[in-house]
C-alpha cells in the first residue's frame, strides 16, 4: 500500500512538472510573461543574453539545488530534486524539440491565461503530493532561515520584484501582463489545490442505520460513526450516520440513503480538509 501510494505521488508531480513546463515554455517565454519564479528570471535573462530562457531555467534551477542542499541540508528533499530536474530537463527537450521564435498567437491575453492555467495546475499537482518545484521556493526558504521572514511573504517578494522588472527589460504592456499573472497564479493555486481535496460530509438521520451503513461499507468502502438518537418531535428511536465520501460517490449514497430510508434526513457539508485513514495523513 504504502508503494502505491509513493508510486502514485511520483506520477502525479511527473505531470504536473509537464504541464508547467508546457506552460513556461509554449506560453509565458515567448511573449516575455515574467510572472515569479525561475522561469520569469529566465525569462528577463533570456532576452537580454544569448543564453536560451530554457538553458537558464537548468543553470538557475541546479545552482538553486546545490545552494539548498549546502544551506537547507535535509531541508530539500528528493521531491523537490525529482520536480526540480524533471522541470528543467522537459523545458531543455521542447526548446529542443520545438524551437519557439514568436508567440503562438497575436492574443496576449488569450496566451496569458493559458500559461497561468497550465502552471497553476502544474504547481498545485506538485504541491497536493507534498512536493516542490524548487527555484525561488528553494530562495524563500534560505531567507526564512536567516532573517525569519514568512516562507509565503518571502516567495511573494521575489516574485513582485522579477515581475516588476518585465516593465524595464520588455514594455509597459508586458509588464502589465505579468504582474497581473502573477495575481492570478497566487489565487488559483490556492483555489485548485483545495478542490482537490473536496469531499462531503454525511449526517443522516435515519430509522434505517444497518442498511444505509451496509451500503456505505460494501459499496462504497468507507466506514461511518453511529450515534443513537431520539426524535424531539416524533418521540421516536433514530439513529444519526456520520460518514465522508468523495464528490461522486456523494451523489450516489444521497440516492440511496432516501431510497432505503424515505423519512430520512440528510445533511450534507463540503469540506476541503479530511484527515484520516482513506483521505490525507494516511497511507
Amino acid at each position: 500500500m504504502k508503494t502505491k501510494k509513493y508510486i502514485s505521488d511520483y506520477l502525479v508531480m511527473f505531470l504536473g512538472s509537464l504541464l508547467m513546463s508546457a506552460g513556461v515554455y509554449f506560453f509565458k517565454i515567448p511573449n516575455g510573461f515574467s510572472t515569479g519564479g525561475v522561469s520569469g528570471a529566465a525569462t528577463l535573462l533570456g532576452s537580454i543574453s544569448v543564453i536560451s530562457p530554457a538553458t537558464w531555467i537548468t543553470i538557475f534551477n541546479v545552482a538553486l539545488l546545490i545552494i539548498g542542499f549546502i544551506t537547507l541540508g535535509k531541508g530539500v528533499g528528493i521531491r523537490t530534486v525529482f520536480c526540480t530536474i524533471l522541470f528543467s530537463a522537459a523545458t531543455q527537450i521542447l526548446e529542443w524539440l520545438i524551437p519557439m521564435t514568436s508567440p503562438l498567437t497575436d492574443q496576449p491575453l488569450l496566451e496569458l491565461i493559458y500559461a497561468m492555467l497550465l502552471t497553476s495546475v502544474g504547481s498545485a499537482l506538485i504541491f497536493y503530493r507534498n512536493g516542490s518545484s524548487g527555484g525561488t521556493d528553494i530562495i524563500a526558504l534560505i531567507i526564512k532561515k536567516h532573517f525569519g521572514i514568512n516562507v509565503g511573504t518571502a516567495l511573494l517578494c521575489v516574485d513582485c520584484l522579477i515581475a516588476a522588472s518585465a516593465f524595464m527589460v520588455f514594455d509597459v504592456r508586458t509588464g502589465l501582463f505579468s504582474v497581473l499573472g502573477l495575481l492570478i497564479k497566487a489565487f488559483l493555486v490556492d483555489g485548485l489545490i483545495q478542490s482537490f481535496d473536496t469531499c462531503k460530509c454525511f449526517m443522516i438521520v435515519t430509522s434505517k442505520p444497518d442498511e444505509i451503513n451496509k451500503y456505505i461499507m460494501q459499496n462504497m468502502h468507507h466506514s461511518s460513526t453511529i450515534v443513537e438518537g431520539h426524535g424531539a418531535y416524533s418521540h421516536s428511536e433514530k439513529w444519526v450516520i456520520y460518514t465522508v465520501c468523495r464528490p461522486l460517490e456523494a451523489i450516489k449514497l444521497q440516492k440511496t440513503a432516501k431510497e432505503i430510508d424515505p423519512d430520512s434526513f440528510i445533511t450534507i457539508t463540503t469540506s476541503s480538509e479530511i484527515i484520516g485513514k482513506g483521505f490525507k495523513g494516511s497511507l
